[in-house]
């Protein structure tokens, strides 16, 4: 392997009357909730007078509780209840890549739909800025706050990130992630593992039996989920791919552009078709190869993930895997406007697109 070194669910049961743990602390938006037998989501929007859509019954079992249990409310809560910010975050991890502007398109259509703002903070792959930014958006009150980008294996940040999240959440905010289901939020989670498998089929099928392998590091459970998918696929035909044809790069167009110059400066061998794990990485390949005198889909195939919209701007146009990335945007807005308490991860299928970047043989 080359290393480039580049860049209204159900409730819970009733709290019973004379918990005397309850007693020895102030009474949390939780334990009005539990007590009145509603969910949290329904008890936030009695106590700050949003009870259009309540019903009557609800709205005295909350206010009951609420007076047995001399509950207090926090004013930054009722605030993100109220709506008072009229906004959403979306965190990114790049606003240079079509894969997340796609996303941040489909949460901005359903947040305007909504009435709601978006404002937008880019973490640049950063475990740790994404928790910076988190505690930042905390005090701003945001109505909700939507994570995109993949998670990191490795980190020390998990933890901490988990609890700023509970946090808000508990203070009546919602949290809802793009990406693996890792974190205990919900998830829109695309099943990049069985979209590279797929993938490897189809590729298979077009008479491809050499490959070589452009992915980012293995901590990036993104680009590892379709690099096993991948392999795992190959290995249904009996093909393995060589690690020396495996490059780690980048995870952007620069490093598909460092990891395609790499291997046509130590020459294609065997190679027939570079699989790369995102649609920039290829993009930035097949520069290179042209850089190189190579001429992509005729010297060698090329193909990506993601179908973002440039995949049919190049030229030959590029085959990949269809991540319907609007819908997933769509999703998650909607996600973190519903009233379920208990975390969903909602499931996003993908699709082998095959186009003239990987001519059959």
């Amino acid at each position: 392997m080359h290393n480039l070194g580049m860049e209204d669910g159900s409730a819970a049961p009733p709290r019973r009357h004379g918990d005397a743990a309850s007693a020895e602390r102030q009474a949390t938006l939780h334990d009005v909730a539990r007590t009145a037998g509603v969910s949290q989501a329904t008890a936030s929007r009695v106590l700050n007078g949003s009870t259009r859509n309540v019903r009557q019954e609800n709205v005295a079992r909350v206010l009951a509780a609420a007076a047995e249990l001399n509950y207090t409310p926090h004013l930054s809560a009722q605030a993100i209840a109220r709506g008072a910010t009229n906004t959403a975050a979306l965190v990114v991890s790049g606003v240079d890549d079509p894969y997340f502007s796609s996303i941040a398109g489909g949460v901005t259509q359903a947040a305007e739909a909504a009435g709601l703002i978006v404002t937008m903070a880019v973490v640049d792959r950063s475990p740790e800025r994404e928790l910076q930014i988190v505690r930042t958006l905390r005090g701003m009150r945001p109505r909700a706050i939507i994570l995109t980008g993949s998670r990191i294996d490795g980190t020390d940040t998990r933890d901490a990130l988990v609890e700023e999240l509970d946090a808000y959440r508990r203070a009546g905010g919602s949290v809802v992630l793009v990406s693996q289901y890792d974190l205990p939020f919900h998830t829109v989670s695309i099943d990049n593992y069985g979209g590279a498998r797929q993938l490897a089929r189809a590729l298979v099928g077009l008479g491809y039996r050499r490959f070589a392998v452009v992915r980012a590091h293995a901590a990036l459970r993104t680009s590892r989920d379709r690099c096993e998918g991948f392999v795992d696929g190959l290995r249904e035909f009996n093909i393995d791919v060589e690690e020396r044809f495996v490059f780690e790069s980048e995870f952007s167009r620069r490093g598909g552009y460092a990891a395609g110059r790499e291997l046509a400066r130590q020459g294609l061998g065997d190679t027939e078709l570079v699989v790369a794990v995102s649609d920039v990485m290829a993009i930035g390949a097949m520069t290179a190869f042209r850089d190189a005198g190579l001429v992509p889909g005729r010297d060698i195939a090329v193909a990506g993930f993601d179908d973002i919209g440039p995949a049919v701007d190049v030229v030959p146009e590029l085959t990949s895997v269809t991540v319907p990335l609007r819908q997933v945007g769509l999703c998650a807005m909607e996600l973190a406007l519903s009233d379920d308490d208990v975390s969903r991860v909602v499931p996003i299928s993908t699709n082998v697109v095959l186009r003239d970047s990987t001519p059959r043989r």
